[in-house]
């Protein structure tokens, strides 16, 4: 036990009456007051204002650390809101991204198909043109194979009526030099005549048999060409 002796203890009540300034602690419950009333007082006072005190202070710390919880509490729920903030973010920055790539990629696929489309038309009028050269040369050629083979039916025609013709005057110039000589050895003419008369015949119809014949293949040849 603690013992003071009376000045102390005025001291203290003093202090305690002027300032309002007391004792507090554990060690109020050391002291002895040995009788005085006074200082038993004092020290009872003390006490219940350190109860008062610890009560008050623990009430207020129990209402900061409520608070510090509701903080903490706050704190982590903001901490969630912004994770979910950023992640909300991020997941649209990555939408946009990929909405740009999307666009983008459809852009290029719009002018692709555009300069595909654009290719496509180009091919078929050079397609177009191409069947167009090609039926006309084919009927050139076909054409110009007609004109040939006509013109080679032509001159084949011709030869054969020529030769055919040549031969036909040569018969006839024999036959015409076989009578001369007959007349002039004085031979019997009667059955050469009959027979140079009859040539003769037979060699003018053929003639213009065979002219008549050239004239129209000619004919037919010119309105061919």
């Amino acid at each position: 036990m603690i013992k003071l002796d009376k000045q102390a203890k005025e001291q203290l009540i003093s202090l305690y009456e002027t300032k309002n300034i007391g004792l507090e602690g554990n060690i109020l419950r050391l002291f002895d007051v040995e009788g005085d009333n006074e200082f038993e007082k004092y020290i009872t006072k003390c006490i219940e204002e350190d109860k008062n005190t610890r009560r008050i202070r623990l009430s207020i710390t129990k209402k900061i650390q409520s608070q510090n919880n509701e903080l903490n509490e706050l704190n982590e729920e903001n901490i969630r809101i912004l994770s979910e903030l950023n992640e909300t973010l991020e997941i649209v920055e990555s939408d946009k991204l990929t909405y740009e790539v999307q666009n983008r990629e459809l852009n290029e696929w719009k002018l692709e198909n555009i300069r595909l489309t654009e290719e496509l038309k180009n091919e078929m009028v050079k397609s177009e043109q191409a069947r167009i050269s090609a039926e006309t040369a084919k009927e050139n050629a076909e054409n110009d194979l007609d004109i040939i083979q006509k013109r080679n039916q032509t001159e084949l025609i011709s030869i054969i009526v020529k030769v055919a013709l040549w031969m036909i005057i040569g018969v006839g110039i024999i036959t015409t030099l076989v009578y001369i000589i007959t007349l002039v050895m004085d031979k019997d003419t009667q059955v050469i005549s009959a027979a140079w008369a009859n040539m003769f015949g037979i060699l003018l119809t053929n003639a213009f048999s065979i002219v008549g014949t050239i004239m129209g293949i000619k004919y037919a040849s010119k309105n061919d060409c």
